[in-house]
């Protein structure tokens, strides 16, 4: 990819994205914690702990080179994707809770990512040295994250109507500049794309299917309803491959740390599909009196 435009248009588009996120959040997103805590939690629990330790032992067990290891990591930190509202919507999750969710994650994952990130480059590269994520580029993560959303926020605060005209546009214009992402960070590694697909593709897939899997199935085993659980499932297992490939790309400044998340966004939504018509088809929601 040019450097011109991994380094400005990158960063740019993705802030659209995020301001798109944005839009779907207000305050009350945040407050609906106090009415569904233990949903939540559970599912933070799920997503920060149990997740990001299932990808570490991946990277382990199926001998990653170094620069997947910390790609898998990175994409393990990243926080659901906006996408994971409309599947929780498409297969009767609990929207509220999904939106919750959704906010809670891209709040956290400010502060978390940088550090699973790190304690990656510190683990699996050598010497540490090829890669970093110094504190400079942990604010420029904060940024990334933090302020399109707050922007978005406020637009939808300030401009209801605005929002309105936005909302669609944006979410075509998330979908297809995750292609382009994707097809340009495949296309910067051609050269080793088919090694990259035998080293993590596995692992990717397994990743995705513990994902939802996990997401699910925990809460249901805590109690939690099963419209909330699958609103769990797929906050948790749709994980926003854009951010990560961005990060990976601008931040971190390596096209190989971004092939886990470019791989993983070919299956996530198959997958994400996959589960839904199955936990609807053999988990069906109790019939209401």
């Amino acid at each position: 990819m040019d450097s011109g435009i991994i380094t400005v248009l990158l960063p740019l588009a993705l802030a659209f994205i995020m301001i798109g996120l944005g839009l779907e959040l207000t305050p009350k997103d945040f407050a609906r914690v106090t009415k569904h805590p233990k949903a939540v939690l559970i599912a933070l629990f799920c997503q920060l702990v149990l997740l990001v330790g299932i990808a570490f032992l991946l990277c382990k067990l199926l001998a990653l080179p170094p620069l997947l290891a910390v790609g898998l990591m990175l994409l393990a930190a990243s926080p659901g994707g906006s996408t994971a509202n409309l599947f929780s919507y498409l297969f009767k999750g609990d929207l509220a809770l999904n939106i919750t969710l959704t906010a809670i994650n891209s709040v956290i994952a400010a502060i978390t990512l940088p550090i699973i990130v790190n304690f990656s480059i510190m683990h699996f590269m050598q010497d540490g040295q090829q890669i970093s994520l110094q504190f400079g580029k942990v604010l420029q993560v904060f940024g990334i994250i933090i302020i399109p959303v707050c922007i978005g926020m406020l637009i939808r605060h300030y401009a209801p109507k605005l929002t309105e005209k936005l909302n669609k546009p944006l979410r075509i214009f998330a979908v297809v500049f995750l292609i382009l992402i994707i097809i340009g960070a495949i296309y910067s590694e051609r050269e080793n794309i088919a090694t990259y697909l035998t080293q993590v593709g596995l692992a990717t897939v397994l990743f995705c299917i513990f994902s939802l899997c996990i997401g699910y199935f925990v809460p249901r085993f805590f109690g939690i309803n099963s419209a909330q659980s699958r609103a769990c499932a797929f906050e948790i297992g749709i994980h926003n491959s854009t951010l990560a490939m961005t990060i990976a790309l601008t931040v971190i400044a390596n096209s190989a740390v971004a092939m886990p998340a470019a791989v993983y966004s070919i299956f996530m939504y198959i997958f994400a599909a996959i589960f839904g018509y199955l936990i609807t088809r053999f988990a069906p929601l109790p019939q209401k009196a």
